[in-house]
């Protein structure tokens, strides 16, 4: 499975751990950025990662700023995504279980690397219901 993540520069230490870890499960990770600590605008890499999830260039993605709200309201933007941000683990399966995310968005600062690491485990791992939560996925474009 592939995995595109992006980040804005609240994002980068907690990416390139993502990024370790990922791969050290198993997981082929594309990094759309960016990579220090200067400050950059988060809709720059958002639109890169809800592309490269449009395509099927990823399989899924990770996003992560500050608040998480900028890059899940950019990333929603795209018809083909279905970004729900998560700050605990719980709120990361419901995410997958509910709303079958394809993007799933951290809040940097308002989180641990325990935590991160957990919300994306428990997001990986949690299988899409269905049934009436497809229902309503259906009910979501414009």
């Amino acid at each position: 499975m592939t995995i595109g993540i992006c980040n804005d520069h609240a994002g980068v230490a907690y990416k390139f751990r993502l990024v370790k870890y990922l791969e050290s499960q198993g997981y082929q990770v594309v990094n759309f950025g960016t990579d220090t600590e200067v400050s950059v605008d988060y809709p720059d890499f958002a639109h890169a990662l809800a592309s490269a999830v449009e395509k099927g260039e990823v399989d899924l993605g990770i996003a992560l700023c500050g608040t998480g709200n900028g890059m899940a309201i950019t990333l929603n933007k795209h018809q083909g995504v279905r970004a729900g941000l998560a700050w605990a683990s719980e709120i990361g399966r419901l995410v997958k279980a509910h709303n079958n995310a394809n993007v799933l968005v951290l809040p940097a600062r308002f989180i641990s690397w325990q935590m991160a690491r957990r919300i994306v485990n428990t997001w990986l791992t949690t299988p899409f219901e269905g049934g009436r939560h497809q229902r309503r996925i259906d009910k979501m474009p414009v």
